[in-house]
């Protein structure tokens, strides 16, 4: 018996649900450094067209603007993109962020000098969408940026660990495959006339210990929140008791807070 067809409309509105709960900008203010660090590389010139997809509360749209970038962004969760603008706001910066989806951008071929996405559109559903968006809206000769966990660094694992105890959805490619660059390579190849890989260390700081980080996700972070209401409280308490031994295993913190190196996987790819 061939199993149903998925529902793309329904998968989408339990993803961005899991996103809106919570709230993101908490656990997004740990990744700022990295972030900013991440569009430093770019070079960015004053006047430069640039979009980020999945732009979340702003860790890349911020200091884009400020280099001087007209900056869009998009993001599927309304309360990430409210957060986006009144961050901007606060500096006095100018950025038009919307509701919007990157595996359909509204906007014309060829629109931006640079498109950007770091550990955002990774999570779409499909990828292949996703990557044909990217080079699409991108001018020949502009750049591709994305920050992406990679399979085997610490985020990859904790995806494969709430996966144990919370299957996703059949038949959806594992985020995690965006850092891996040979698949990065066959995702984008095909539009782009060069790729370079660089893998990257986002260092997780936080002055409490790992239990106490495992509380702050639980809490502020959707997409725990979800998994967890998605099981009894033995399945819970298996979930937190993995989890915290993976922060725990991880921490290269000796002083009772917390220090996670996390890899991520750097791309930049000139559109032909």
């Amino acid at each position: 018996m061939q199993p149903a067809p998925m529902d793309i409309s329904a998968l989408k509105t339990r993803m961005r649900d899991a996103w809106m709960a919570g709230d993101f900008g908490v656990i997004a203010r740990y990744a700022e450094k990295a972030m900013e660090e991440f569009v430093a590389r770019l070079q960015l010139r004053p006047g430069t067209r640039l979009l980020d997809v999945a732009c979340g509360t702003g860790n890349t749209l911020i200091p884009a603007t400020r280099a001087g970038a007209v900056v869009t962004g998009v993001d599927i969760a309304t309360n990430l993109v409210e957060q986006a603008r009144m961050r901007a706001a606060k500096e006095g910066l100018k950025v038009d962020v919307h509701e919007g989806d990157a595996e359909q951008l509204e906007f014309p071929d060829s629109s931006f000098d640079v498109v950007i996405s770091t550990f955002g559109a990774m999570f779409a559903p499909r990828p292949e969408l996703v990557a044909r968006e990217l080079l699409r809206v991108t001018k020949s000769g502009g750049l591709i940026a994305m920050a992406n966990w990679t399979p085997m660094g610490f985020v990859g694992k904790m995806f494969r660990t709430n996966a144990k105890h919370v299957p996703p959805p059949p038949d959806i490619p594992a985020p995690s495959l965006w850092g891996d660059e040979e698949v990065v390579r066959q995702r984008l190849g095909s539009g782009a006339k060069e790729i370079t890989c660089t893998r990257r260390i986002c260092d997780f700081t936080y002055p409490f210990p790992p239990a106490e980080v495992l509380a702050l996700f639980r809490k502020y972070f959707g997409p725990t929140q979800v998994a967890f209401s998605k099981l009894d409280n033995k399945g819970q308490a298996a979930l937190s008791a993995d989890l915290e031994e993976l922060w725990t295993d991880h921490n290269e913190a000796k002083d009772g807070t917390t220090m996670i190196n996390a890899e991520y996987l750097e791309v930049h790819a000139v559109r032909n």
